[in-house]
């Protein structure tokens, strides 16, 4: 896999192929994309030295929840400050405050329009000043 060392990498951690895909194919223009299926295999990633600039993560994975990645990745030194986007296919207003008060940035409800996920990605980008 080649990277270009002029873009921002996005995690994308998803159990469904499908939506990997989608991320993958739709932001391989702006972002070196990395997927991965579950929660601890991205967390592992990122262990490995591996620091994404925005990460898009499933909230119902095996494994690994999306809570217990927001928490894992919330309460490291290192990892605590990449902006996240939590996917979900739940409504509930009650899963979106409990992403959002445990540390996620956005919450977006699938399935997802891309170019919303765009505008939302952009934007938090745009405020910490790396687009």
């Amino acid at each position: 896999m080649s990277t270009d060392i002029n873009k921002l990498t996005l995690l994308a951690i998803d159990d469904e192929v499908a939506i990997q895909q989608i991320l993958e194919h739709y932001f391989k223009d702006s972002f070196t994309v990395v997927t991965k299926g579950n929660g601890k295999d991205g967390l592992n990633w990122m262990q490995e030295g591996n620091i994404p600039h925005v990460i898009i993560a499933d909230i119902e994975m095996p494994i690994m929840n999306g809570y217990e990645f927001i928490d894992q990745v919330r309460s490291s030194g290192f990892l605590n400050h990449i902006p996240m986007i939590m996917l979900s296919g739940n409504d509930s207003s009650d899963n979106r405050i409990r992403c959002l008060e445990a540390g996620a940035d956005d919450y977006l409800i699938k399935p997802f329009n891309p170019r919303e996920l765009a505008a939302r990605i952009n934007g938090i980008l745009r405020r910490l000043g790396k687009k």
